[in-house]
């Protein structure tokens, strides 16, 4: 009797397991799902920016349209994952939409974001119904090198190294010199700098050095939609 027991208990624990790891998709992003509509609108935030960048433009939709915000995995404070790239992040993007049926949704993407989107819709034609990029480009490199050519298997050790080596008064500076000159309204200027100071500065390094070589230029000319 007492084996059956031990047998039954055991079932149920791996019944519990399994319906509860079921249950747990892990995405590299947090995600905030808002608003109602049939049609759906996914806001993605530019290089570490919290999903908060969009509040004012969601507070415009949210009435009419289920919207998605996502906040990137280490970027804001929202918890780091392990070796993160923009394949990746475009990869759990679309597995995403995907998994959770979103049918057909407007993407919409600011900087780094707006470059995911673009890789999100070159690659996956078929799950994207409009795209909106907000200061994005294709080969950010391509600004000072127009003949640059994206490294495979880029080693970001270095850059990685030298954000890790920062102290915190150090990145501060360093983000409070760069942004200004990156947004129209300074008055939002501690918010944004706040959220790259509590971003995984590992995860800030790496996603910096991967976007940097990324190279999109041949493949948006597969984008079909809007």
């Amino acid at each position: 009797m007492k084996k059956y027991i031990i047998l039954i208990i055991a079932f149920l624990f791996s019944a519990l397991c399994l319906n509860v790891f079921a249950q747990t998709k892990s995405y590299p992003f947090e995600v905030l799902k808002t608003g109602k509509g049939k049609q759906s609108i996914i806001f993605i935030p530019g290089f570490a920016s919290s999903g908060e960048v969009w509040n004012e433009t969601k507070t415009a939709f949210e009435k009419d349209f289920t919207c998605y915000t996502l906040t990137m995995a280490g970027f804001a404070g929202a918890e780091p994952q392990p070796n993160p790239s923009f394949e990746n992040w475009k990869t759990g993007i679309a597995n995403y939409i995907k998994e959770n049926k979103i049918e057909k949704p407007i993407v919409i993407g600011h900087s780094m974001g707006g470059g995911l989107a673009l890789a999100i819709v070159a690659d996956y034609p078929e799950l994207i119904g409009k795209v909106v990029v907000v200061d994005a480009l294709p080969c950010l490199a391509a600004l000072t090198d127009p003949s640059f050519k994206s490294k495979e298997n880029n080693d970001c050790s270095s850059t990685v190294n030298q954000m890790m080596a920062m102290t915190e008064t150090q990145f501060y500076d360093m983000q409070k010199q760069a942004m200004p000159r990156l947004l129209q309204d300074t008055s939002k200027l501690e918010m944004v700098i706040n959220w790259s100071v509590k971003s995984d500065r590992k995860t800030f390094a790496q996603m910096y050095c991967d976007f940097f070589n990324t190279d999109l230029r041949e493949r948006i000319a597969a984008i079909k939609c809007p």
